[in-house]
């Protein structure tokens, strides 16, 4: 069993453990649960999944660099039902939006964090955190492309919203590296039911085909891609992609947000390769699941 983390407490220090939980634990006890795939086939999921790597998790970075990496196999049995830990409360400007770029491994919707306007605060967090950016990852086949897995079930993509303590902090680069310095909410994507205001997102990508382009977005507003269910999990780990940074506490929302499959089909339209290079489809942009090292699981 996972320690419990209350609300207004920070992550425990001394054992490095991790504490997985689950906000409104009630709810699911009386419920039985069923997952999407199972064990045999999540397993085979996986080694498909470990053997479509991306170049960059095949070199020194695959290389796990401290005791809190991420992404995690999130196991129901750990969470912790913490009864004093908050709702997460969501405040986002969709005017905020600045625009959205091709980063040579995943798209990106920049937001001017420069004022209180777009953010995130409650739940295990002390301070106000300010959106910067958010992301997806995703696979080449719907069988694999979410960075984090339930119970070794993967999605086929995961969003990631990404955000600095502003409170502790004078910027982003500065929070990257510092203690508690990142907040990022984690969102599952599953087929089905179109979804129309991802749909704006989506008109654009093609104008951002290849590495380096940008285009503008217009307002845009992320709280409309979360679950309707705000139950969510929360440890404490690291950033993603390079620089691993271990300043982030996780958020991730247990309900997957629905998709349809041509929206998926976009994401992978794109290029990790800039114009006049020889094209490589930007698939498989997710880091391998990390090991828990001293933390219990």
């Amino acid at each position: 069993m996972l320690r419990l983390l209350g609300s207004g407490r920070s992550h425990p220090k001394s054992s490095g453990l991790p504490v997985l939980v689950k906000q409104m634990w009630g709810t699911l006890r009386n419920h039985s649960l069923t997952p999407e795939r199972w064990c045999s086939q999540g397993a085979c999921a996986q080694t498909k999944r470990n053997d479509a790597l991306h170049a960059l998790w095949k070199g020194p970075a695959s290389v796990p660099r401290g005791a809190r990496q991420s992404p995690i196999n999130i196991r129901w049995k750990d969470s912790v039902y913490d009864p004093r830990l908050k709702p997460l409360r969501v405040s986002y400007d969709s005017a905020a939006c600045l625009y959205v770029w091709n980063t040579g491994y995943l798209f990106q919707v920049e937001f001017d964090d420069s004022t209180e306007g777009s953010g995130i605060s409650g739940g295990p967090l002390e301070n106000h955190y300010r959106l910067k950016q958010f992301h997806f990852h995703w696979g080449a086949v719907n069988e694999w492309g979410s960075e984090h897995t339930v119970d070794d079930h993967v999605y086929p993509a995961e969003l990631h919203l990404v955000h600095w303590n502003a409170v502790k902090y004078q910027n982003y680069t500065e929070a990257v590296m510092g203690e508690d310095g990142l907040a990022v909410v984690g969102v599952f994507l599953k087929l089905g039911a179109r979804h129309e205001a991802l749909q704006k997102l989506v008109a654009v990508l093609p104008d951002i085909k290849h590495k380096d382009a940008r285009a503008a977005l217009g307002p845009f507003q992320p709280s409309c891609l979360l679950p309707a269910c705000r139950d969510y999990w929360t440890y404490p780990g690291s950033l993603t992609t390079p620089p691993l940074a271990e300043s982030v506490t996780w958020i991730i929302h247990k309900k997957p947000t629905e998709v349809a499959q041509d929206q998926l089909a976009a994401f992978r339209s794109l290029m990790f390769t800039a114009l006049g290079e020889e094209e490589k489809t930007m698939v498989n942009n997710y880091r391998p699941l990390q090991p828990l090292m001293k933390r219990e699981h």
